[in-house]
């Protein structure tokens, strides 16, 4: 389905090497994507190129940052971005997928299981009630979408390092934030969903 010589040469842009293997396993899960996608919403993005840009590409600048290895934990998982094309890139890494919606779970399962990938746990949980359990403070690494303030992440025992802006094909812009872990979180977070709305923490 996708144009497995024209990422290949994307990638290569970047210094992101693929095997034939991960670019057919990379295809594999574009055809399992669009599939999947006309019984359960997972994405509006469904044609080759952008598949390729804006899921694949996007996903594989992270995973190539040499911060993203151990234990990984993807929240709000979604459609597998960029969890699952982490683990293709670094089928070492221990990913845990992290998703409210019993739906998007089943298709992650699925999507792990028809592409063969091993080492990969699923957590049908909101990121702040599975932080209350036993995920709390086990990964090495978390990727989630929103950027949190400099002093929020103080307060929750973490401590910012640097910002790095990666350019996407077409013009787009990514953010990564990355921070380190310093000390414990305290146990009075996370709160609960009417807490945070409230009192936002800052």
């Amino acid at each position: 389905m996708i144009d497995k010589a024209r990422l290949e040469q994307k990638c290569s842009m970047w210094n992101i090497a693929l095997t034939g293997t991960q670019l057919d396993q990379l295809d594999a899960f574009a055809r399992i994507l669009v599939d999947y996608n006309q019984k359960v919403n997972l994405t509006a993005i469904t044609d080759p190129e952008g598949i390729e840009d804006k899921h694949f590409l996007d996903s594989l600048l992270f995973a190539s940052q040499p911060e993203v290895a151990g234990k990984m934990v993807d929240v709000g998982a979604g459609a597998g971005f960029p969890g699952i094309v982490t683990k293709i890139y670094k089928p070492e890494l221990e990913l845990t997928l992290m998703e409210p919606t019993g739906k998007r779970v089943e298709f992650l399962k699925y999507a792990c299981a028809q592409l063969g990938l091993t080492g990969v746990e699923f957590a049908k949980e909101r990121a702040e009630e599975a932080a209350r359990k036993v995920w709390r403070e086990q990964f090495d690494f978390a990727e989630d979408e929103r950027a949190a303030a400099r002093g929020a992440i103080k307060k929750l025992g973490g401590e910012y390092k640097e910002t790095r802006t990666l350019h996407l094909p077409g013009g787009d812009t990514r953010t990564l934030i990355l921070c380190k872990k310093i000390s414990q979180t305290p146990t009075a977070y996370p709160r609960n969903g009417g807490k945070i709305a409230k009192s936002p923490l800052k």
